[in-house]
């Protein structure tokens, strides 16, 4: 027999596997927690005895999803780049094709922002991927960089990516864009070198 803990993980489970699969199709103001209910094959008042509110659960979904993208491994041959140019390019192609994916952009890129607000929205992004920008750019950068500039620098990166990230939800061809945007973010960064820290 299972325990309360587990049937209790399980309903929040259902919850959230339901909730994902109609707001990657339906969108977020498509989806009504009735729909999530239904889905789920729950009574709506148990999604609200989990949840607060729609945008609660949502809220859920989108951390699980930038997961997702932060746990997946990186594949070998990028393991086997030396130079942290290469490494960095590769990464932000990597990025821009799972995030412009059918299944995730409309969470993460269209929706994400608008319903639970920019600057949530951007510490979430910064969570997973944050000390990862910042670590490629310090090895970009040297070891002569201070920690301001390197800051900086990675300021600057996240908010080209997540532009990208956007211009890749909303094409024609997001393959397409996200290899074009890769590669022009790639081009910029090769301005970029080693520092002597006297800036």
């Amino acid at each position: 027999m299972s325990s309360q803990a587990e049937r209790r993980a399980a309903t929040i489970g259902g919850i959230l596997a339901s909730a994902r699969k109609l707001f990657s199709e339906k969108g977020f103001e498509a989806t009504s927690v009735d729909d999530i209910a239904a889905a789920a094959g729950i009574a709506k008042g148990a999604v609200y005895h989990h949840f607060d509110s729609k945008e609660a659960v949502f809220a859920r979904v989108l951390v699980a999803v930038q997961e997702e993208l932060f746990a997946q491994p990186e594949p070998p041959a990028a393991r086997r780049m030396t130079e942290p140019l290469d490494r960095i390019s590769a990464a932000i192609l990597r990025y821009l094709l799972a995030a412009s994916a059918p299944g995730v952009k409309r969470i993460l890129l269209i929706d994400g922002p608008a319903v639970i607000g920019w600057l949530r929205w951007r510490e979430i992004d910064d969570r997973y991927f944050g000390v990862g920008a910042r670590r490629a750019i310090a090895r970009l950068l040297g070891p002569g960089a201070s920690p301001d500039d390197i800051d900086a620098h990675t300021h600057l990166l996240m908010g080209a990516i997540m532009e990208a990230a956007l211009v890749c939800a909303t094409a024609k061809d997001p393959r397409r864009s996200a290899r074009a945007l890769a590669a022009a973010l790639r081009r910029m960064l090769e301005n970029l070198g080693p520092t002597d820290g006297s800036a």
